[in-house]
């Protein structure tokens, strides 16, 4: 795997820590630690993603990212904050997922 996906798949990773950090900052004492991870998330991926677009065609790289952001965000919401996990959740995001398989495989 390039040095591109790896930004790509760390640039997804980042892309969790924002909506994280947005919820934690309405559930915690510490809203502006919680809104500070939330902005240096959001930099770190698009600079991560920035670099990936150089040798990532730009809808393959997006939909990866967003894609990554989801499926984790989705995971993150159920195991901390006991967002349903309904059959129709769950298949909608293996669907993402499968999206992002197709994607880096055409690729």
């Amino acid at each position: 795997m390039g040095s591109a996906w790896i930004c790509l798949i760390a640039a997804g990773l980042f892309e969790i820590g924002w909506p994280l950090g947005l919820k934690f900052s309405q559930t915690s004492g510490q809203r502006f630690l919680w809104l500070a991870v939330a902005a240096i998330s959001m930099g770190i991926s698009g600079y991560l993603l920035w670099l990936a677009q150089r040798q990532i065609p730009i809808g393959t790289a997006y939909a990866v990212w967003t894609g990554i952001g989801a499926i984790g965000t989705f995971v993150v919401g159920v195991w901390l904050f006991r967002d349903p996990m309904t059959w129709a959740r769950v298949a909608s995001v293996l669907l993402i997922a499968l999206g992002i398989v197709g994607l880096k495989l055409a690729h």
